[in-house]
């Protein structure tokens, strides 16, 4: 008797504690609007809110989808269904790519279809190729292009694209034809010049340019920077206000500004986000996709990066929806923002409409509600705290948000709805276990409303849709590793299916691979720096070109590169290893540079601008010649050969004391490369 007693408390005990367990772990929801809440009213009668324009991401701004293009099969296939499959992870709705100009900007350079006025080749780079692949996973998907800068030719000697408005419009609408003719894609909307200063008579060119080559369905969005001055410019020119459709802001902290709600044009963050993408980065995702809407009216957010998919070591490390940088394992890591990112884009369409029903909860957060006008509803609610959804700019004032119930009464058209479905996200940063894009058991609608039990860091999706799915594969990524410590590339590949060689980064110039007809020996398939004119720059491109490979953290490595000048005279070339820095802030790249000229000298510098020489002498290179260089670091120690033939030795490396492998050139000159070999320890 006294066992059976005892034995029925412990179950007790057990059975009060799982169920106290199970109200810390699992969302609570109840039928009707039986617990004390506050109460919120989701109602068309009044008619509907803006229409809602769709949820993107970014590719280029730039080179972001670097080395995405390299990964093996299946993998990259798995990455790009999570990115665009419809009802299976982010669904996403647009895709904005940049319109390359041979020109650093953020993570690398992007290769130009039009390098000289007399050039044209729609098959430079990848943004093709991914909007394609895009396409194919959602025929509906919406297509932008952006230009970050433009080659040389179209500034004529300055580092400004509006002196002859008519050539760079010529220049903008022939992408947007070439995508058409060479692959079948068209182009939705068109920017102008990213976060940069716009021009009114350029803008009236390219609408003007837009509907002369019959493409009056291509839309502009200006001016992809702040709110002002473009809305005060709109309000004051009715031309501009007929060519311009969008008003696209980055970063605009959920708010927008009195002038752009006045133009009565349609509002977009036509760039956000840009955080690490971890919890905190989902949380920021979170906030700002329902905020945007809420607080600015913006009804169009696209996320900086759409994939972070480049060398870690360059700006802004994993700041896209989710993590690509591995193609020589394979490995990716589907991030919290892919999913958050489904709570929207999996339950609404473009052509939806928000109600004119949505705001901020009593105790913090917000929701927003969408209906097709066919009877369909979904209403997207987040509950993120403050520093759980820091997002990188701009700075994030101080709000609270606390647990609370909240009753949503459904009036108009709604009344009669009776179920919903339900999908939950808890970002959980105190066990780091959190919940993401789960479904729930359906909802029961009483007398036309339900009550919520809401934690803070949550996400919640109630709609009448029920095509919903947390899209996965039967296995996992392959694990992660770093870059292999022994890598060759011969560049032997006739028929390459991307111009620039796997692996190698550009930072400044591009770097192309090339058939080198004049040569039948051993170089006739090499890789080629091509620009040769400064371009239009967006960032601070360095007055050297240069391209990185390999690992941020290699310290000791022996480096071998053939390498081909073409520039008589004043041509250069180099190897380099332990090179520290690329992107936005490449001028100021240190490393160890292995330099040849055409003059028949050579110099060994700390820095990619040749400013801090380490040792210098003769060397007897000419220009069209080729030669093999080696460059051997050996903790801070270095020695350089020529043709197997010892140039320099024992120099002194103190700093950097880790970086990538690097190949380039002195100027925006032509110069090749061949059979390069980084063994690194």
């Amino acid at each position: 008797m006294a066992v059976s007693s005892m034995h029925n408390g412990m179950r007790q005990r057990l059975l009060c504690s799982l169920v106290a367990w199970l109200a810390v772990l699992l969302p609570l929801y109840v039928d009707g609007s039986p617990l004390s809440a506050d109460t919120y009213s989701l109602d068309d009668w009044t008619g509907l809110g803006r229409e809602f324009d769709g949820i993107g991401g970014l590719s280029g701004g730039g080179a972001t989808s670097r080395l995405l293009v390299n990964y093996p099969e299946p993998y990259r296939s798995q990455i790009l269904d999570y990115l665009f499959k419809p009802n299976f992870g982010a669904s996403l709705q647009i895709l904005k790519v940049e319109i390359g100009g041979d020109a650093q900007s953020t993570d690398g350079t992007e290769p130009s279809h039009m390098r000289y006025e007399d050039d044209e080749n729609y098959f430079r780079g990848y943004e093709w190729w991914l909007m394609k692949e895009a396409k194919a996973r959602n025929p509906n998907i919406i297509l932008i292009g952006l230009p970050w800068a433009f080659p040389g030719w179209i500034g004529r000697g300055k580092n400004w694209p509006y002196d002859y408005p008519d050539v760079t419009a010529y220049y903008i609408v022939s992408w947007i034809t070439g995508a058409k003719q060479y692959h079948n894609l068209d182009i939705d909307y068109v920017g102008i010049w990213n976060e940069r200063p716009f021009d009114s008579k350029y803008i009236k060119m390219l609408r003007y340019t837009l509907d002369k080559y019959g493409l009056e369905r291509v839309k502009i969005v200006a001016s992809d920077d702040l709110w002002l001055p473009i809305s005060r410019s709109i309000l004051q020119d009715s031309e501009l206000q007929e060519a311009v459709e969008i008003i696209g802001a980055h970063y605009p902290g959920t708010y927008t500004v009195n002038d752009a709600l006045k133009t009565g044009k349609k509002l977009w963050s036509s760039e956000d986000y840009s955080t690490f993408n971890d919890e905190v980065g989902g949380g920021c995702w979170a906030r700002i996709l329902n905020q945007n809407y809420v607080n600015g009216n913006m009804t169009s957010t696209i996320s900086w990066n759409l994939i972070a998919s480049y060398y870690d070591g360059l700006p802004y490390t994993r700041d896209g929806l989710m993590t690509a940088e591995e193609p020589w394992s394979g490995h990716y890591a589907v991030e919290t923002p892919i999913w958050v990112t489904a709570h929207t884009t999996q339950f609404t369409k473009p052509g939806w409409h928000y109600l004119r029903t949505v705001g901020h909860l009593n105790n913090g957060g917000s929701y927003v509600a969408l209906t097709d006008g066919q009877g369909n509803l979904t209403i997207i609610i987040e509950t993120m705290t403050h520093d759980h959804s820091v997002c990188i700019r701009p700075p994030l004032p101080p709000f609270s948000v606390s647990a609370q119930n909240a009753t949503f009464k459904f009036q108009g058209s709604f009344q009669k709805l009776t179920t919903l479905q339900v999908w939950y996200s808890k970002l959980n940063f105190k066990s780091h276990e959190s919940t993401l894009f789960k479904q729930l058991k359906p909802i029961q609608l009483l007398d036309g409303s339900f009550t919520l039990q809401l934690d803070v860091d949550e996400v919640y999706t109630l709609t009448t849709i029920t095509m919903g799915h947390k899209g996965s594969f039967p296995n996992s990524p392959p694990d992660s590793e770093p870059f292999p410590k022994k890598y060759k590339d011969d560049f032997n590949d006739a028929n390459p299916p991307f111009s620039e060689a796997p692996n190698f980064a550009d930072q400044t110039g591009v770097f192309e691979y090339y058939k080198n007809v004049s040569d039948p020996g051993d170089h006739v398939f090499t890789l080629r720096q091509v620009i040769t004119q400064r371009p239009v720059t967006w960032a601070e491109d360095a007055d050297q070109t240069v391209s990185v490979i390999g690992d941020f953290m290699w310290k000791n490595l022996n480096i071998t590169c053939d390498i081909y000048i073409e520039k008589p005279s004043t041509g250069g070339a180099f190897v380099a290893g332990r090179v520290d820095k690329g992107g936005e802030v490449v001028r100021q790249t240190q490393g160890l540079f292995f330099w040849v000229f055409a003059d028949g000298t050579f110099k060994v510098t700390n820095d990619l601008a040749g400013s801090v020489i380490l040792v210098e002498g003769k060397s007897g290179t000419k220009a069209q010649t080729w030669y093999t260089l080696t460059l051997n670091i050996q903790d801070n120690s270095a020695s350089g050969l020529l043709n197997g033939y010892l140039l320099w030795k024992d120099v002194t490396v103190n700093r950097p004391t880790s970086g990538w492998a690097a190949i380039g050139t002195l100027s925006f000159e032509l110069a090749q490369f061949d059979n390069f070999f980084v063994t690194a320890e």
